[in-house]
């Protein structure tokens, strides 16, 4: 998968394009900046949105050209990226460090997935954040009619919403819905998905 993501991001320009996703966008813009990871940030265009709101931007990718397009684009916009190279088992960010967490497009099979999740979670502050959105198991149809618009081709590294709630049970759920949107990022979502999109943020825990 890294030489995939390494051919992926071997172009000038950006595939995803330069703009934030819309929902991330959407509800960071409600909340305080603070400390916020972002998993699996290929270029970086999520990353350099938040710090351009004033957050301290922690990310990782294990494509190096990934990096070097990310840190590209954060001195164009003349913000500062905390960017490693590397998978989440490589990072060694405390527990309860962050204020926000983003997954924004990060798909693995079920048994990565589930323990990002629960590795992610400890990760997070209590009353922290975390903001998904993902390609839905409803999604292969939209990729059939328009092969731009994206998207795992495998059905394991697709989401449902109630694998979603599984993941994340000790959360308060502020949104958690299956939608049908008109994505235009870059050259590689373009069009017509399904996608499910979650807001949470953690309990505390008792005891």
């Amino acid at each position: 998968m890294k030489d995939f993501w390494n051919e992926r991001y071997a172009s000038t320009e950006y595939v995803y394009g330069k703009e934030p996703n819309q929902y991330f966008k959407q509800i960071l813009c409600s909340l305080s900046p603070g400390k916020i990871l972002l998993p699996a940030e290929g270029e970086g265009r999520n990353a350099v949105y938040a710090a351009s709101l004033g957050w301290q931007v922690y990310a990782y990718d294990f494509s190096e050209r990934a990096y070097k397009k990310a840190m590209a684009l954060a001195a164009e916009k003349k913000v500062r990226l905390h960017y490693e190279i590397g998978s989440l088992a490589e990072m060694n960010y405390p527990d309860c460090f962050f204020d926000v967490i983003g997954l924004i497009y990060v798909h693995f099979p079920e048994p990565i997935r589930k323990s990002n999740h629960k590795h992610l979670t400890k990760m997070l502050a209590p009353e922290g954040n975390l903001i998904l959105e993902a390609f839905s198991k409803k999604h292969p149809h939209y990729q059939k009619l328009n092969p731009n618009v994206g998207g795992p081709k495998l059905q394991s590294q697709l989401y449902d919403t109630k694998e979603i709630r599984e993941d994340f049970k000790n959360f308060y759920l502020h949104q958690l819905e299956e939608e049908i949107v008109e994505l235009h990022e870059g050259n590689f979502h373009v069009g017509k998905a399904s996608v499910i999109r979650m807001h949470g943020s953690k309990k505390f825990e008792e005891g």
